[in-house]
């Protein structure tokens, strides 16, 4: 059972700190275990809980009247606000509760929806990669048991695959050419296969090389295929400075492409970097790179 921190739980639900304490204390919302030196920790009900109450209050339901309803009762409002709530903020944190239980049917009724709904590119820019980075909140404190992230990565890299088999145009002689690859220790590809799929959808031609690539490796490839572009990604906790000197390699090896970098560990990157390496934030940024070429 995993265990999560206050903070931890501020960053999955969106709810401050401060507020999950009082809701705790005075409603009896959810009820942590403490550590030997005292600290709140809270497993994966708590956590389940506090996402259906947050997604409740946040579409206003009184915290008070949200704290005397039945579990029962809470799921036939959730299952109201997901008919009718074009937020996605519900589908999100649908998934989150759907990945914690194993729960393959929701998961998919949520992204096959959405899918019929707006479209997979929308479903995946509004609904699926926000999840995936509230999933990388869970990767970095250990908070995924392999069974957990194998369940969710093997129904998430099915859909991207299809889609990716659908968004195939013949190439045109003068695309841009793209190389999408992880770093050697990085196994995460969700997010790279969504930016694959974006990248054939815009019309390029792109080379996905996938997991853990080793330097050398990826020299030769570049050497063999001269890409336009380099398309990398960070999950896995890394350090600042390995992180920055990685860059740092990529830069001077490859000086002429630019280096696009993404994923949790870039968005909370707050060192230097290289002027042709460009980094990420969201989905929105990559597509703004990419469309302008």
């Amino acid at each position: 059972m995993a265990h999560y921190s206050i903070k931890d739980l501020e960053k999955l639900s969106g709810i401050k700190a401060h507020t999950i304490r009082i809701w705790e204390k005075r409603y009896g919302v959810i009820k942590p275990t403490r550590t030997d030196t005292n600290i709140r920790v809270y497993c994966d009900t708590e956590l389940k809980k506090l996402l259906n109450v947050a997604i409740l209050n946040n579409h206003g339901h009184k915290i008070s009247k949200i704290a005397k309803l039945e579990q029962s009762e809470i799921n036939g409002e959730l299952e109201k606000l997901n008919e009718q709530d074009d937020t996605f903020q519900v589908q999100i944190d649908t998934l989150v509760m759907s990945m914690i239980d194993l729960d393959r049917r929701r998961f998919e009724k949520v992204l096959g929806d959405s899918t019929l709904k707006i479209g997979f590119e929308e479903t995946a820019i509004k609904i699926l990669y926000p999840f995936l980075q509230k999933v990388g909140v869970m990767w970095q404190t250990d908070d995924i048991n392999p069974a957990q992230e194998h369940f969710i990565s093997s129904l998430i890299i099915q859909k991207l695959y299809v889609a990716i088999d659908q968004a195939y145009q013949p190439e045109k002689t003068d695309a841009k050419k793209a190389l999408l690859f992880l770093p050697e220790g990085e196994y995460h590809e969700m997010g790279l296969l969504f930016f694959h799929y974006l990248m054939k959808k815009r019309g390029y031609e792109s080379i996905f090389l996938g997991q853990s690539v080793p330097h050398n490796d990826l020299k030769k490839v570049v050497e063999a295929h001269n890409p336009d572009l380099l398309v990398t990604s960070f999950v896995a906790a890394i350090p600042c400075e390995q992180l920055q000197a990685y860059l740092k390699t990529l830069s001077k090896d490859f000086p002429k492409k630019m280096v696009i970098a993404s994923g949790y560990q870039v968005c909370n990157f707050n060192l230097p970097i290289p002027k042709r390496v460009k980094a990420v934030q969201d989905v929105h940024q990559f597509i703004s790179l990419i469309e302008k070429g």
